[in-house]
């Protein structure tokens, strides 16, 4: 943790971008936080309908069901998805919000819920699995509690300090089911606790908010972390899964590509803060104001956090230095 103080932002951003649905993407300034995704038809059964509540068969071995909790951070809703038939998986519970609740338990009466899965903490995905825990009898599994210290600001405002796993399922190890098992691959960067899901009997993966499928996703310090991110984006490009599940947006069917668009946004950004500050030192709310122009005001905020994690990854590399409490300059 670096002794100075972080600049001030508010601490309850969770992801970034607007509205726009699609596999294709391109790199676009004139997007709110530069990862423009084009509308286009989509491709899987049922992805079309955005009501709350409905189960939208995607895969013979996977349901969803979008919770009502729409906004710019999270498009449509958190997108909880239900692995299996009969003996199920409950990945990312979503808010604690008793029509989504009710939802999932309508979604799979009859059958036995037997994991509860949580990608990460934040407070669109995780607040459920408790109250659902008590419904349904399941076990809650999946990422680690967040530990985060005191020092200095945190972004912690938008994290589930309630969450309580029964057990944390580490990077490789797998739940079973009758005819699916879900294998953990950690992936921190958007939080220190990402965790995604492969499920091999479809060749896929459920990514949480590590990738999406509308926007790039926001990089908090100091849970939040660039070096990490990128680290495990790369990961990702080592693996052969034919479809992403995303916890907002559509589904991924060209993830390789999806993943290496996502890896040169943040490249581009990393040249954009470089120019920058080769002009001269700059606080992280003038680099915003060049980088993300026409930025809905209310994602200002969220902008800023990852150029701090972008700022945070290039002085550790020995590239930016802190110029005051509050400027940033190219080091000698």
């Amino acid at each position: 943790m670096p002794e100075r103080p972080y600049p001030t932002f508010p601490r309850d951003m969770m992801v970034d971008g607007r509205s726009g649905i699609a596999p294709f993407v391109r790199l676009s300034d004139d997007f709110p936080l530069g990862l423009q995704i084009r509308p286009a038809r989509c491709h899987m059964a049922g992805m079309d309908d955005q009501t709350p509540g409905a189960v939208q068969s995607l895969h013979p071995l996977v349901r969803r069901v979008l919770a009502p909790n729409p906004s710019a951070f999270t498009l449509h809703g958190t997108q909880t998805y239900i692995v299996g038939h009969g003996d199920v998986a409950v990945i990312d519970p979503g808010p604690n919000l008793a029509p989504h609740i009710d939802a999932i338990m309508a979604a799979t009466k009859g059958e036995t819920i037997r994991y509860i899965v949580c990608t990460h903490t934040h407070n669109d995905h995780s607040p459920a699995a408790a109250p659902l825990k008590a419904l349904a009898g399941a076990e809650i599994v999946g990422c680690a509690p967040l530990v985060l210290d005191d020092s200095g600001p945190r972004s912690d405002a938008a994290f589930d300090r309630t969450y309580a796993p029964d057990r944390v399922l580490g990077d490789g190890e797998a739940l079973t089911g009758d005819g699916w098992s879900l294998i953990g691959v950690d992936t921190p960067g958007h939080t220190s606790n990402h965790l995604c899901l492969a499920l091999p009997e479809a060749d896929a993966l459920f990514t949480g908010d590590h990738v999406m499928g509308w926007s790039t996703t926001v990089i908090s310090p100091p849970d939040g972390d660039m070096a990490a991110y990128m680290a495990s984006l790369d990961k990702l490009m080592g693996r052969s899964d034919a479809i992403y599940y995303p916890a907002h947006g559509d589904p991924v069917e060209r993830p390789q590509r999806f993943v290496r668009s996502l890896m040169g946004h943040r490249k581009q950004r990393e040249g954009q803060i470089l120019r920058l500050l080769g002009e001269g030192e700059k606080p992280i709310p003038a680099m915003v104001e060049k980088m993300y122009v026409g930025l809905d005001p209310q994602l200002i905020p969220a902008a800023g956090r990852s150029v701090l994690a972008h700022l945070l990854d290039l002085e550790r590399r020995g590239q930016v230095v802190r110029a005051g409490v509050e400027s940033w300059a190219r080091a000698a």
